[in-house]
C-alpha cells in the first residue's frame, strides 16, 4: 500500500509548477506597458507651413503658438486665429542669440523657453511686453503648466518643476515607460491631471502620470503623419499639443504642417 502525501505538501508542489508566468523568474512582475490611445480626426484647420513649431497652447479660448527655425515666421511667439490660421499678434526674440521653444500661459503671464542658450522670457500677455528673463541649466523644449507650476523637458528622460514666480527648480522626474527611461520628451501639455507629450523624431504622444512618472498610455500619429507628408512633402515631424478646457478639445499639429487638428481621443 502506497503512503498517501500530506495534503500540505501537495499544495507546495503545485504552487511551485505552477509559478504565475507574469513574473520575471524572480516573483516580481514586470512593469506595465503603456495602453494604446486611439484617436479620430474631428476637424481641420488651416496652419502656415512656414511655423517650424515648438509650443501650442489654447487660453480663455485663445490659440497661441511659438516657433523656432530659420524661416520668415521663425523664433516668434503668436496669437493665432483658429479658423483661418493667421497670426493676429506677434513678438519675435533675437534671431541671432535665440532659438525659440515651447510656451505655456499661467496666470496671463506667458513664459517661452529658449533652446541652447537656457534662457527663459516671461512676458506679459495682452501686449507681449518681455518683463523677466530667467536662466535655466537644462536646454528648453517642451513647457505646460499644473496651473500651479511650470513643467518643462530638455530633450532628456526627465521633466523639471520650476516655481513661476523665481523659476527656482523645486524637483527633477524621470520618466520611464515600460520600466525603462523613456527618450526625446518635447512639447508638453497638461490635461486632466496627466502630462501629455511629444516624441521627438517620433509619432508618439505620450500620457505620463505625473504622481510617479510613469508613462500610462501612449497615441501613434503616424496615419496622421503619413496623411500630411502626402498633401506636402516638407512637413517635419508631429509637434503641438493644445487642449481648451473650456471645450474639452484636444488639438495637433507639427512643424511645417499645412493642417492644425482637432481629434478625439479614446483608452
Amino acid at each position: 500500500m502506497k503512503k498517501a502525501i500530506p495534503c500540505l505538501i501537495l499544495i507546495a508542489i503545485s504552487s511551485c509548477n505552477n509559478k504565475d508566468n507574469k513574473d520575471n523568474g524572480n516573483g516580481i512582475p514586470p512593469p506595465d506597458q503603456p495602453k494604446n490611445i486611439s484617436y479620430s480626426i474631428v476637424n481641420s484647420y488651416p496652419h502656415d507651413t512656414s511655423s517650424f513649431t515648438q509650443g501650442l497652447i489654447f487660453y480663455k479660448g485663445e490659440l497661441y503658438e511659438s516657433t523656432g527655425g530659420e524661416s520668415n515666421n521663425a523664433n516668434q511667439i503668436m496669437k493665432v486665429d483658429l479658423t483661418t490660421g493667421k497670426t493676429e499678434k506677434l513678438a519675435v526674440i533675437d534671431k541671432e542669440k535665440y532659438f525659440g521653444e515651447g510656451i505655456t500661459i499661467l496666470n496671463d503671464t506667458l513664459y517661452q523657453l529658449t533652446w541652447k542658450a537656457k534662457v527663459v522670457f516671461v512676458y506679459t500677455l495682452k501686449g507681449f511686453k518681455k518683463i523677466k528673463e530667467f536662466p535655466v541649466n537644462t536646454e528648453g523644449w517642451g513647457i505646460t503648466t499644473d496651473g500651479k507650476n511650470l513643467i518643462v523637458s530638455d530633450g532628456t528622460s526627465n521633466l523639471y518643476y520650476y516655481n513661476p514666480s523665481t523659476f527656482q527648480l523645486l524637483k527633477k522626474q524621470e520618466i520611464t515607460e515600460g520600466g525603462s527611461l523613456s527618450y526625446n520628451l518635447n512639447e508638453l501639455e497638461y490635461i486632466d491631471g496627466f502630462v501629455y507629450a511629444n516624441q521627438w523624431q517620433y509619432p508618439y504622444i505620450l500620457k505620463i502620470d505625473p504622481v510617479d512618472g510613469k508613462v500610462v498610455a501612449k497615441a501613434d500619429l503616424n496615419d496622421l503623419w503619413n496623411r500630411v507628408k502626402a498633401k506636402d512633402p516638407n512637413a517635419d515631424v508631429p509637434n503641438g499639443i493644445a487642449y481648451d478646457p473650456a471645450t474639452k478639445k484636444i488639438y495637433v499639429t507639427g512643424k511645417l504642417w499645412p493642417n492644425l487638428y482637432e481629434i478625439q481621443i479614446s483608452q
